[in-house]
C-alpha cells in the first residue's frame, strides 16, 4: 500500500428521484455538502450534465454558489464545466467572482464533453465544435483571464484578475491525459463511469508531466461508485437504483432515479451484462469492509493521490450514511499507510 495520505472527495449530480422535486433535491445537495465537510472529505463537486430528467446540476455555477454559501471550508469546485458549452471569458468572469466570494475554496474543472446529447448540445451552442478542437488553447485563454493584465488591454476578466482558482483537467480518454500533462495540471479521470482507458491515460499523466506555476508533480485524482451499507444484502438493494440508472443511460431510456427494490434474479441479470460490468467496473456495493477492499485494491493499482465518490441513491438518508462509512474507509486507510510510512 501507498505511504501518501489518500485525499477523498464527493462528485455531485443532484440526482433526481421519482417524486422528488427540484427544491428538495437543491436542499438534499446542500445539507450532503455539509455532512461531507463534517466527515473529512477535500472538496465536493458539482457536474454539468444538460436534458437529464434526473440530474438538476446543470446550471452548475449557481449550485456552486448555494453549496459554498451553506458550507464553511470544504472546496466547492466543477467536476466540471463542458468548457465547449461556454465562452472562456464568462467561465472565466464566473470563477473569478466565486473565487473572490469564497477565497481559497473553490476548484474550477474543465472538460470538453457535452454533457449531453448531441441535438441539445447544438442547442447549448451550434459552433461548440470549433471549440472542442481548441479546447488546450482555451484553457490558456482562461488563465490569462486570471492574470492581472494592463490597462491597455482591450478584453478582460476584471474580477478573475489575481483571484486564486486552481484549475483541473477532466477526462474519459487519453487526449484529455496529455493536455493535463502538457499544462502542468491535476487530472481527473472519469473512471466511475468510463473506465477503459484508466491505466492508459494515467502512464501518459505521470510520463508527460511538465511542472507548472500551479503544480511542481503530478497530481491524479480518479472516480469510484460507492454504495456502502452496514449490511452487506442492504447494500445490494440499494444499489438497485443504480442499475435501473445506468441501464436506462445504455438504452437512451434515462428517466428519474427509482426508489430501491429488493435484489431480484432478474436485477442481477442486467448488472451482470457485460457492457454494464465494463461501465461500472469501479462500483463498489456492500459493506464497510468490502468497500475497503475493494477501495484499497483501486488505490493500490492506480497509484491515485485523490478518490473522488459519486454515489446514486435514492434516499437521502442512505446516501449520507453511505459517504460516512466510506470517510471512515479512507481515515482507516490513511491511519494504516501512516503506520506503514514510519
Amino acid at each position: 500500500m501507498s505511504s501518501k495520505k489518500i485525499n477523498y472527495s464527493i462528485l455531485e449530480l443532484a440526482m433526481v428521484g421519482v417524486d422528488i422535486n427540484h427544491s428538495q433535491v437543491f436542499s438534499n445537495t446542500s445539507k450532503l455538502a455539509q455532512e461531507a465537510e463534517n466527515f473529512g472529505y477535500t472538496r465536493f463537486w458539482l457536474a454539468e450534465h444538460h436534458n437529464m430528467v434526473s440530474i438538476a446540476s446543470s446550471a452548475t455555477t449557481v449550485l456552486m454558489t448555494h453549496v459554498a454559501a451553506n458550507t464553511k471550508k470544504i472546496r466547492i469546485g466543477s467536476g466540471g464545466i463542458m468548457l465547449p458549452n461556454h465562452s472562456p471569458l464568462l467561465v472565466a468572469e464566473q470563477f473569478g467572482t466565486l473565487g473572490s466570494l469564497y477565497p481559497n475554496r473553490i476548484d474550477m474543472g474543465l472538460g470538453r464533453a457535452p454533457g449531453t446529447d448531441q441535438v441539445t448540445a447544438h442547442a447549448i451552442r451550434s459552433d461548440r465544435m470549433n471549440s472542442v478542437y481548441k479546447f488546450p488553447n482555451e484553457i490558456d485563454e482562461i488563465k490569462k483571464y486570471f492574470r492581472n493584465q494592463l490597462p491597455t488591454t482591450k478584453v478582460r476578466a476584471t474580477v478573475a484578475e489575481g483571484v486564486n482558482v486552481p484549475m483541473y483537467i477532466l477526462g474519459s480518454s487519453t487526449d484529455s491525459a496529455y493536455v493535463a500533462a502538457e499544462k502542468g495540471l491535476p487530472y481527473v479521470f472519469a473512471s466511475h463511469f468510463a473506465p477503459a482507458q484508466l491505466f492508459q491515460a494515467l502512464e501518459i499523466y505521470y510520463n508527460k508531466f511538465q511542472p507548472s506555476e500551479q503544480l511542481e508533480k503530478p497530481y491524479a485524482i480518479a472516480g469510484v461508485n460507492i454504495i456502502a451499507a452496514e449490511d452487506f444484502s442492504y447494500a445490494e438493494n440499494l444499489s438497485t437504483s443504480s442499475i435501473k440508472m445506468m441501464l436506462g443511460v445504455m438504452t437512451g431510456k434515462i428517466d428519474f432515479l427509482q426508489k430501491p427494490e429488493p435484489m431480484t434474479s432478474e436485477l442481477r441479470e442486467v448488472k451482470e451484462n457485460p457492457a454494464l460490468q465494463r461501465m461500472l467496473k469501479y462500483s463498489f456495493v456492500g459493506d464497510k469492509s468490502s468497500v475497503k477492499n475493494d477501495v484499497e485494491n483501486f488505490i493500490r493499482e492506480t497509484g491515485v493521490d485523490e478518490v473522488i465518490v459519486a454515489s446514486h441513491i435514492y434516499n437521502h438518508e442512505d446516501r449520507v450514511n453511505s459517504f460516512r462509512l466510506f470517510s471512515e474507509i479512507m481515515q482507516e486507510i490513511n491511519a494504516e499507510n501512516e503506520v506503514f510510512a514510519s
